[in-house]
């Protein structure tokens, strides 16, 4: 990591400042600024994200606004109303995601921000995950002053890309598990060195208004009007400024990006490396990239005006990865840059391969089609054990292993060998005819790359609540043993594969633990035939490939300065009971406990996730969620200890949780949840 420390600009923080809104609510805000900005106004940089200025995300802001600051832009980093030393009116802490209030917020923040004495009037916003939701999404509000956005690791269909549903179902780590994260969050107490000797009285207001989101969100199944709702591609029209879209290929939100290029007509560009969930600076896989530069580039040319021909470069520009041994881990993907111009490519071809049984327990995917029996699914509940995690940080163990342990218990079709390799980008998909002896099932898809000695990578994968089969706004039951066709899209990929590969498609009716079980086992058969088949979205490599710029180094501003107290850890496993045929998959994370020296402030983050299936019994699974945080400084110290469970039985979901919070070892706010919500052709 290089850590720059000379810019073209002198800086100076203002660590704390409050941001009026309308209704007399204030919102607290650091700023880093040019010394000169007063003389000399500059264009403004806003972050917005309810992650806590003081201490959630005090140490990445380090690495990332002072460098802006340092060339000549104002980075604001501002606590949306109801977290951080934010206030709280009219509720008392964040009732959900994205909420009206949430973006109305932006738009006056932004409009503030335009109005300062430092300020030039051009405004930029950018941020990752939910500030890169709520980057479109007030993008598409249009405020005035707002001339650019950079969103990263973000989606513009809020039913169809996040972590609640994938493909109408119930993503069974992440809904639960997100929604106790945010319950952690939220009861967090403000800084009393920020609040002063009103602090208890709003932390206790936000105690007692703290909701439950999960319920919220299980209780839309469907794609409604609550899910449209910050959705920007229910009008791409609406967003006019210009966007920067960028991704990685290990981040769930990947299929957003070429959506958005093709669907917005304002300015946009997209890039998308091999990274998982994190700012591409620091991202993994390597290669990491300077991802700070790459934003300078962006705001010079939006904000300042400066012609630096970055629009003139290609529409999107991605990491080509290349056949690598499957890992749960990896540093770096090999692979290459490639960019397309245009999006779709105005030559893009899709292969189709065919779903084939040639009579003697043999599966292929061929090119050529005729008339066969049809084949049964196999009924394994914990075919997606060895799935990784949906929303990967680059860590040690969330990364998918080898799939041939899951390919044994799914329906394979493979290639043969491909003598020259092959390329593709884009969403493969796979369309199936099928029947289901129950009204309720669901299809999971796994696209692999077979290596000559076996080994099974994941390259993309999909999945469908098969009574969305038509659509995610108004599912239909299935019909016992009639024939219907289904088309599953993989998420968005790219992949080289090698000479002397394979393609391998692998179907199932479950897929443990990213998907929530269907109520039943289910008989599904498959029947080969023209309506079955695999689409890939073959690419031919251009010349203008090898003729791409590289990326400049990673380069960061000096981080604040910590002593770690706890080091940090984390442990994944699986346990099989052999005789009951039991699995539990457990992932441990304690982010460890540090101090910042500049003002003493303490921080502590510990998460465990816990999955129980019994084979053969989808009615089995129970998912358990704990969160413990913890802020202090010197002798004041706090905890907030969040948990939760999840199960189901044929009718219904069944959640409870807990919260409770300590002021030293005083327990001062408990509460519990204890609900059921009905199953809704899921």
């Amino acid at each position: 990591m290089k850590i720059k420390t000379e810019f073209p600009h002198k800086t100076r923080t203002i660590r704390h400042i409050w941001i009026p809104m309308p209704d007399g609510c204030r919102l607290a805000a650091r700023i880093w600024l040019p010394e000169n900005a007063e003389r000399q106004p500059v264009p403004a940089i806003l972050e917005y994200i309810p992650y806590r200025k003081n201490d959630g995300t005090a140490l990445r802001d380090s690495l990332y606004h002072p460098y802006f600051a340092g060339h000549g832009y104002a980075a604001v980093r501002v606590d949306m109303r109801g977290s951080g030393d934010s206030e709280s009116e009219p509720y008392g802490v964040l009732p959900d995601e994205y909420v009206q209030q949430e973006l109305d917020d932006a738009v006056s923040v932004i409009a503030w921000l335009a109005e300062q004495s430092w300020c030039n009037g051009a405004v930029g916003m950018m941020g990752k995950s939910w500030g890169g939701f709520n980057s479109l999404q007030v993008a598409a509000l249009r405020p005035p002053a707002l001339k650019a956005i950079i969103t990263v690791c973000s989606a513009d269909d809020r039913y169809a890309d996040d972590v609640h549903y994938k493909g109408g179902c119930v993503l069974s780590t992440d809904m639960l598990g997100w929604s106790t994260t945010m319950l952690a969050w939220n009861a967090r107490p403000p800084d009393p060195a920020v609040l002063g000797e009103s602090w208890r009285e709003r932390w206790l207001e936000r105690l007692e208004q703290t909701p439950l989101m999960v319920r919220e969100w299980l209780s839309h199944q469907h794609r409604d009007a609550y899910w449209k709702h910050g959705s920007i591609c229910e009008d791409f029209s609406a967003v006019q400024c210009a966007v920067y879209a960028v991704g990685g290929w290990a981040d769930p939100y990947s299929n957003a990006i070429p959506r958005m290029l093709s669907g917005l007509s304002c300015p946009r560009k997209g890039l998308i490396g091999p990274w998982a969930h994190e700012y591409p600076q620091r991202a993994l896989p390597g290669p990491q990239i300077g991802f700070a530069q790459e934003c300078l580039r962006w705001w010079d040319y939006w904000l300042k005006g400066t012609e630096n021909e970055i629009m003139k470069e290609p529409l999107l520009r991605v990491w080509m990865p290349g056949s690598v041994a499957p890992k749960t881990h990896h540093e770096f993907r090999p692979g290459r840059w490639v960019a397309e111009t245009i999006w779709p490519p105005e030559n893009s071809e899709s292969q189709t391969w065919y779903l084939k049984h040639d009579g003697l327990d043999q599966h292929e995917l061929d090119q050529t089609v005729e008339p066969e029996s049809p084949l049964l699914f196999p009924i394994s509940q914990a075919v997606g054990l060895n799935a990784g995690v949906w929303f990967p940080m680059g860590a040690a163990g969330e990364f998918p292993g080898d799939q041939r342990s899951a390919d044994s218990e799914s329906l394979c079709f493979t290639s043969e060998v491909m003598e020259e390799g092959m390329e593709i980008l884009g969403n493969p998909e796979v369309t199936v005819s099928l029947s289901c002896d129950k009204p309720k099932a669901l299809l999971a898809a796994r696209l692999c790359d077979v290596a000559p000695d076996g080994s099974s990578l994941l390259v993309s994968w999909g999945l469908l609540n098969l009574t969305h089969r038509n659509g995610h706004e108004n599912p239909e039951a299935l019909i016992s043993r009639e024939k219907f066709s289904a088309t599953v899209q993989f998420n968005a990929c790219a992949h080289a594969l090698s000479p002397g590969h394979r393609w391998r498609i692998s179907l199932s009716s479950a897929y443990f633990p990213h998907a929530w079980p269907s109520p039943e086992l289910t008989e599904m058969k498959i029947f080969p035939g023209n309506q079955t088949f695999l689409s890939l979205p073959f690419r031919t490599p251009l010349p203008e490939d090898a003729q791409l710029a590289d990326f400049l180094e990673p380069e960061f501003s000096q981080p604040l300065a910590t002593k770690e107290l706890r080091t940090s850890s984390r442990k994944r496993t699986i346990e099989h009971e052999v005789i009951a045929d039991s699995f539990t998959l457990t992932h441990k994370v304690d982010n460890g406990r540090y101090r910042f020296l500049e003002d003493g402030l303490e921080t502590e983050d510990l998460s465990c996730d816990s999955l129980f299936l019994k084979e053969g019994d989808p009615l089995s699974l129970q998912v358990c969620c704990e969160r413990t945080a913890g802020i202090g400084r010197g002798d004041w110290q706090t905890r907030v200890e969040a948990s939760g469970t999840m199960s189901a039985t044929s009718d219904n979901f069944h959640v409870t949780s807990k919260l409770e919070v300590f002021e030293g070892e005083q327990r001062i706010f408990f509460r519990n949840w204890d609900f059921q919500v009905p199953r809704n052709l899921v």
